[in-house]
């Protein structure tokens, strides 16, 4: 019993580190018989911890990995020092905060603070985030190196509504702009009908450990107001900053 547990969470964590991967390269990588690995798959899809892509015969895992990265992000503190300013910054713009961590090329949502309005952006704890589509993903990819950048465009970016950028040089002009003004914004390129103004919030060596956004149906979160948020934004950032160094 405790050696197939322990096969599947060498298949999970295999699946983690290159999704999406297809049941063959799987058994290759770990020296495990195909019938083995996917008596594993089909375990972890029934138990909800990995599912199959939109490409044939290949595995990615889901949004229930979120649990990992909340535990990791409320031991090192990030939440209890980003949940107070982020409150505060809810209750002055009255859209929706989101806060994400990075997890490999995505950004996984371990918090979400409401807006009040009956119309408001929502995304479940646990959503797995495009970088390219999310504002939280510009944020974050605004603070990564010009080669990692790069590397991740060459991947082919994915239209996840009929707004998404996913041009290689109109994405790196909007980088370009999100590192000069130091927020980054979507407008409905994640989801038809809300945009969003988001900032990194970065360790002493400048590396993002986060990411949190302002999100709103586009017709109250509108381009006249992303400056203003955008302010705001950056000033709640430095205030957890502080707190986190």
């Amino acid at each position: 019993m405790m050696n197939s547990v322990l096969t599947a969470l060498r298949v999970f964590e295999a699946v983690a580190d290159s999704q999406p991967i297809g049941l063959s390269e799987l058994a290759r990588r770990l020296d495990v018989p195909k019938s083995t690995v996917q008596r594993c798959l089909k375990t972890l899809h029934e138990a909800g911890w990995v599912r199959p892509t939109s490409e044939e015969g290949r595995w990615s895992i889901t949004g229930r990995a979120f649990t990992v990265g909340s535990a990791v992000a409320a031991g090192d503190h990030l939440r209890d020092a980003a949940l107070p300013a982020l409150s505060a910054l809810q209750s002055a713009v009255g859209e929706t905060i989101h806060l994400a961590v990075p997890d490999g090329d995505e950004l996984v949502l371990v918090e979400r603070l409401d807006s009040p309005h009956q119309l408001r952006a929502f995304l479940a704890l646990g959503t797995r985030l495009p970088l390219h589509a999310a504002a939280t993903g510009k944020a974050y990819l605004a603070t990564l190196p010009d080669a990692r950048i790069a590397a991740y465009l060459q991947s082919a970016p994915t239209k996840v509504t009929a707004h998404t950028r996913t041009d290689p040089v109109r994405l790196w002009n909007e980088i370009n702009l999100a590192r000069k003004r130091g927020y980054a914004t979507t407008e409905e390129e994640l989801h038809e009908g809300i945009s969003a103004v988001a900032v990194a919030l970065r360790d002493r060596t400048g590396v993002a450990r986060a990411c949190f956004s302002i999100s709103g149906p586009s017709s109250r979160l509108t381009p006249e107001l992303f400056e203003e948020y955008g302010s705001k934004a950056l000033l709640t950032r430095d205030t957890i900053e502080r707190v986190l160094r």
